[in-house]
């Protein structure tokens, strides 16, 4: 494990992600490269098990559950709000549509199809066992 640490010195926003999960692995590479080049700073992919959650301020309960958008100098957002945060970054068309989901009653939606994606990403395509935010 690297156990990638955030520092002052980082410039460039985490998209933190559940590494052990095919299917979260697959969604957020699929998504970073149709984000790419749009003429902002690329969000770097980190799955959550190789990064220090404390020094981002949150842990592992809340990473397993929901994808994390961390920038450099801010707050963390978990589930749909990281989705849109990581869209506001990465230049139009993308900004648009990221502060669309901010608005009220689409980030109601956004929140609830996110949640019920990820509640159920086991049985997606690329899913597993371990991929379950289920506890028994």
């Amino acid at each position: 494990m690297d156990h990638s640490t955030p520092s002052a010195a980082r410039t460039e926003p985490w998209v933190v992600f559940d590494g052990d999960c095919g299917f979260c692995t697959s969604s957020a590479r699929w998504l970073a490269r149709r984000l790419s080049g749009s003429g902002s700073v690329d969000a770097r992919l980190v799955p959550w098990q190789d990064t220090d959650l404390e020094a981002l301020g949150t842990d592992a309960a809340r990473a397993r559950r929901e994808v994390l958008w961390a920038p450099p100098d801010g707050d963390v957002l978990g589930g749909a709000q990281a989705v849109a945060g990581w869209l506001r970054h990465s230049g139009q068309p993308w900004t648009t549509a990221g502060r669309v989901m901010d608005w009220p009653g689409v980030r109601v939606i956004a929140s609830r199809a996110y949640r019920l994606v990820a509640d159920h990403r086991d049985k997606l395509p690329g899913g597993t066992p371990a991929c379950s935010t289920r506890t028994t």
